[in-house]
């Protein structure tokens, strides 16, 4: 054997990194997780900054026509209300009763019109990834609300479905989708899955998006009247959490198994069909009553319409599956549908063209194939 040929001399490959073999709802439940932690240790580090409102140089509202034109300078300049430049101090005390400030810690950056600065742009301090992804309706929308120079940011859409507010928060989601997310997932498969665990978060986005719409335009046309079913909260108030995609798993999970029995704050048991008709109620009479967390709950009820509609009608999911390959094989639903196919037997045009084959060759001319897809259609005659 030649020297080069013996085995400690051969190459070695290179190991490959092999991602765990988990489930999308470990996944899920993983980065929401990883998403809690990094965010964590990043705020104590690097400062985020979230859109609270914008003024002119006096601190007072700043006008619609100047807003749609400011240029913003990208620079924003912390102070804390504890602790202020004397120069400042009035302007934020003038600013603060127009724009509700909820910490000591703010940020301001000033705003410019063709170089003439014209007022300021206000921040309240928070973590990195809540200011990056965190849904609000000045971010999602182009209006007079918007950040100067940003909006449209439809990233946040999905963003905030992996933020929480605090550890509680955090926990409940996760323990809901560990229960629950399970059963939906064997019978949707994978791929499609997350499909519907996103869409039912976007939707939660939409609805409240929806609502607070309506509530910002209910206010303005009739400002002393208080008008249910609509979420007239601050525009740049921040939408975060997973319960509007956990809502749409509860949703189907009931639909699956709907006699399955749960207990409710690990007490109560109940049907898991009763329990999320009773969440879905809840959620109702919070938004039209406008109970606290009412815009959470509008998030809530948006996801819950989407997974109703979508575990009834799962081919909906394939337009969005088309983006990413086929619809994930080891879906229930897909093999159903393929052992129809299979229980169908061969089309007439194939009948046709072997029948044709017989007739110019005889019987000896077919192959075995085309004698099993013969001897299976004539079974298949009445």
């Amino acid at each position: 054997m030649a020297y080069e040929n013996r085995h400690w001399m051969r190459p070695r490959a290179k190991p490959r990194i092999a991602l765990p073999q988990w489930s999308v709802t470990t996944w899920i439940i993983a980065i929401c997780i990883a998403v809690f932690v990094i965010d964590g240790f990043l705020g104590k580090a690097i400062p985020g900054w979230m859109f609270v409102g914008s003024t002119d140089l006096n601190g007072q509202p700043l006008p619609v026509a100047q807003n749609n034109l400011v240029k913003s300078s990208g620079k924003i300049q912390p102070l804390s209300l504890t602790r202020m430049d004397p120069r400042l101090g009035p302007l934020v005390q003038t600013a603060a009763k127009t724009i509700p400030f909820s910490s000591a810690s703010i940020g301001v950056e000033p705003l410019q019109i063709k170089n003439e600065m014209v007022g300021f742009a206000w921040f309240q301090a928070t973590t990195p990834l809540q200011a990056w992804l965190h849904f609000s309706t000045s971010t999602a929308l182009w209006s007079a609300d918007s950040p100067p120079g940003r909006g449209l940011e439809l990233w946040r859409f999905i963003g905030f479905q992996f933020l929480h507010a605090n550890l509680s928060h955090l926990l409940f989601n996760m323990m809901a989708l560990f229960f629950f997310g399970p059963i939906v997932e064997r019978y949707l498969g994978g791929k499609r899955y997350l499909a519907f665990y996103l869409i039912c978060g976007i939707a939660g986005a939409t609805m409240y998006l929806l609502l607070n719409f309506m509530g910002i335009q209910a206010s303005t046309m009739f400002p002393n009247s208080k008008i249910p079913f609509v979420l007239p909260n601050d525009p740049t108030t921040p939408l975060v959490g997973a319960s509007a995609g956990i809502f749409g798993v509860i949703m189907a999970a009931a639909f699956l198994a709907p006699t399955a029995q749960v207990l409710l704050f690990f007490v109560l048991p109940m049907p898991l069909r009763t329990l999320a008709y009773a969440l879905v109620g809840i959620a109702l009479l919070t938004i039209f009553f406008g109970f606290s967390n009412a815009g959470g709950e509008a998030g809530h009820l948006g996801g819950a319409i989407a997974g109703y509609w979508f575990i009834r009608h799962p081919d909906s999911l394939h337009g969005l599956l088309n983006l990413l390959g086929n619809a994930d094989p080891t879906s229930r639903t897909r093999k159903l549908k393929a052992s129809k196919r299979r229980d169908s037997g061969p089309d007439a045009a194939t009948i046709d063209r072997i029948l044709d084959k017989i007739r110019k060759g005889g019987l000896q001319a077919l192959n075995d194939h085309e004698r099993e897809i013969l001897r299976a259609a004539s079974r298949k005659q009445p």
